[in-house]
Parts: C-alpha cells; structure tokens; sequence
C-alpha cells in the first residue's frame, strides 16, 4: 500500500469525524462521536469515485520551480528532494508539471545578463536531465499532441517554462532560442521590473531602503510590446502570472491567442499585488484564458480580516521592515540578522495557519462564478515556498479532487480544472500560429 492510498483515507475519516465532509459544513452521520458504518461507507465510495476520476484526467500542475540536483534550497520537500519529483509526481497521479526556468531580480548590467542566462542554462539543463534518464519516465512535451501520448502511455510529461526576460537581456530574438530549446510557456517577469515589462512586486533596494518606483514602463515597454507578438507567432503561451495589473491588461489587448496566469489568485479574496484583480479575471476570461490557483498560504489568506492584518504588520514592524507589504512574507530576505529574519517568517507563518484546500476552492469557486469552469486551472508554485495541509507536494494531488467532488465539481469540472483547460489553450496557440502563417 502506497502513500496517497493510507492519507486519502484518513483524511476522509477525520472529516467525518469532526462532523463535515472534506468540502462542506454538512453534519457527518455518527454515533457516540465515532461515524457509522454507513458514514464510512459513503466516505469511501467519494474516496474511489474521486480517484477513478484523478486516474481518467490528464492531471497538469501548470507552474513549478525548477529544483537543481545538489544545490542547498530553502523550498524543497522534507526529504530535501523537488516536490514535484518524478515518484511523488506518480503518487499523486500528476501526469505533467510546467517546469519554470525562472531567475530572481540582478542588476540590468551586461554581467547581470550573462549572469541570469547562466542561471537559466543550468535549469534547463536539470529538466533535460530529467526527462533523458529512462528511469523517471517522463518525456518533454512540446505539443499539446504530445501531452495526450504521454497520458495514454502512462508517461509523465515535463513542459518547459521561462520567467524573467531578464534572461533576455534586451534581445527579443533570444524568445526564439528558448522556443526552439523546447519552451512553450512565457512569463516576462519574476519580482522587480525588467526592460520589458512591469513586475506586480517591485523589488526593494537594500542600499537605498527604497522600492523601485510602482511603474518603469507604464506595464509593458516597447521590448514587451515586440515579445508578446512574437510568442504569438512563434506558437507559444504568454503567462502573465507576476506582471503589473497594466502590463498584465496590455498583454490581453495585444494577445492574438488565449493567454494563462500559470499561478495566480484572486484579489479580492487576498488582496495581495501578485494576486488578479476583477478586470484582469474578466478579460483572461472573455480572451478564453485560463487561471491556474496556486496552493500558497501567501496568495490565500482573507485580508478582509482586519485583526489579522494589524497583526502582520507588528510582526513586520518587529523585524525592521516595513509595514506596508505587496505579500505577507515580503522582504524577509533583508533581514540581515538570521535568528530575527527565522523568527519573522515563524510569526508570520503563524498567523496565517497551515492553510487548505478548501482555500484553494476557494479562489477557484470565485473564478468560476465570474467567468466560467472553462478558465481556471491548477499550478502549485511548488519549490517556491508553496504547499498547504493536505496538498503540500505532488504526491498528494488527489486530496484536490477529493475537495473539488465534495464541493459540487463533476468529473467534466474537474477534467478541465486539472489539466483539460490548459490542454485547450495549448491547442489554441498552435492553431493561431498556423492560421497567421497561412495568411
């Protein structure tokens, strides 16, 4: 017996338990505390249900950061392995993760440049790696035809990411050698502004003790302009996950093609920066996008609880940063003294709690209320920070669609949630590049 087939149980038993279902405040049928025997037995036909559903969909985690064997990382799993590893991709019936060669701010200078390409060569270099050792059995897809082989010969799939034009330095024309390295999906910014777009968390000055300003370029510069039309010929997909709101809303006017937030959340349940506002969600939607939530306590918490608010910002007032935050968690980084930095994200962490699913379903539901099942999708941000109670790796990707099925969401819902959605847009891009082809 596997790991995900002792936790899936028990997780459902303690709902019950405690009088609800995994998705719901319903009461659970018990007796002297401890459920019935018929109780059980509906936990676990929802429990098989769910996972004969999981094992049909092509289950796709459309953002992960890239993990390089060897390398001291704060973000990796317990075992100190990548949360989105071949076996916990197979545990947890992951059938395809877009892997993200993403690098953080650095100086705009010629060295800085070199700097972030090397740091990009060595990550896409680690996913390659991946995917040539016969032992992980996974292939690199390039196509959406090449994710639907994969599913149907019980092969994972690793689809290549790019994060941060900072990699390009200036050069638009380096949008092509990814692209022909094996990069379907384009994000132009990480933190901190570039020479191509503006970031939705500027990137704070040690020196200075300043932010950059909110906006360099008023969203996208001429570069950006120029790289959204050529992703668009070249047949890839723009993920606008990071970028400014109006970087992110010229992106949608410029687009030809649908276009994805690969892990982004909704503003108005976490007003956080990195989080999308109505507009955005609405014209993603009206442009047949898709929205993939992410499992991050960071984009998750209810900022409308005003107690909790204040209580960040004593903590960050505590640890010498500023008050203001673009995420709870922001600036930790200048922290210079290591047992005040540890003890800010222990505070802030607690305050926050573990976070779940039913969060997530959360962002989710909000999305489908306002533009439809067919935009919202799923990407983790795994080795980034990310994780939640029930979903903190791979490996337990099933406790979503446990969650998904209790709140109401049929087998087609969850179909397209997981992976069939991305799967749509993927389809789209290729055939918007053959159509401006032929024309």
């Amino acid at each position: 017996m596997n790991q995900l087939t002792l936790v899936i149980p028990l997780l459902l038993i303690g709902t019950l338990l405690l009088g609800c279902s995994p998705a719901s405040e319903a009461p659970a049928a018990t007796a002297n505390g401890m459920p019935t025997e018929a109780a059980l037995s509906d936990a676990r036909e929802q429990n098989a249900r769910a996972k004969r559903i999981h094992d049909a969909a092509l289950v796709l985690d459309a953002h992960a950061d890239i993990e390089i064997p060897g390398k001291p990382s704060r973000y990796a799993g317990v075992d100190g392995l990548s949360k989105v590893a071949p076996e916990k991709m197979k545990i947890g019936g992951v059938d395809a993760v877009v892997m993200a060669i993403a690098v953080g701010p650095g100086p705009r200078t010629t060295s800085g440049y070199a700097e972030a390409r090397a740091l990009a060569d060595e990550k896409l270099a680690a996913v390659l790696a991946m995917t040539e050792d016969p032992a992980n059995n996974l292939t690199l897809a390039k196509t959406a035809e090449d994710l639907v082989a994969a599913h149907e010969q019980g092969k994972g799939a690793l689809i290549l990411g790019f994060q941060n034009a900072r990699i390009l330095g200036r050069a638009v024309s380096g949008l092509d050698e990814f692209y022909d390295l094996g990069v379907r999906v384009f994000a132009l910014t990480h933190m901190g502004h570039n020479d191509f777009a503006d970031s939705s968390r500027p990137v704070f000055d040690g020196a200075t003790g300043q932010h950059e300003a909110v906006a360099e370029h008023g969203g996208l510069s001429a570069l950006g302009k120029n790289a959204v039309t050529r992703i668009n010929a070249l047949g890839g997909i723009i993920d606008i996950s990071q970028l400014s709101k109006a970087a992110a809303l010229q992106v949608l006017a410029l687009s030809d093609a649908p276009v994805i937030a690969s892990h982004s959340n909704v503003w108005q349940l976490s007003n956080v920066s990195r989080n999308l506002s109505d507009e955005e969600i609405d014209q993603i939607g009206e442009g047949g996008g898709v929205i993939h939530v992410a499992p991050f306590r960071g984009y998750l918490f209810d900022s409308s609880d005003e107690a909790l608010d204040q209580a960040i910002r004593a903590a960050r007032q505590v640890a010498g940063i500023t008050e203001d935050f673009y995420y709870p968690f922001e600036l930790y980084w200048e922290i210079e003294d290591e047992a005040v930095q540890q003890q800010f994200l222990s505070t802030v962490s607690d305050l926050l709690g573990p976070g779940s699913i039913e969060d997530v379903i959360d962002h989710i539901d909000f999305i489908v209320r306002r533009i439809g099942i067919d935009h919202v999708g799923i990407g983790t941000d795994f080795n980034h920070g990310s994780g939640i109670t029930g979903f903190n790796d791979a490996s337990e990707a099933l406790n979503v669609t446990i969650g998904l099925l209790a709140r109401g969401y049929s087998a087609e819902d969850i179909h397209k949630i997981w992976g069939g959605n991305f799967l749509r847009v993927f389809r789209a891009v290729a055939a918007s590049k053959d159509k401006a082809t032929i024309e």
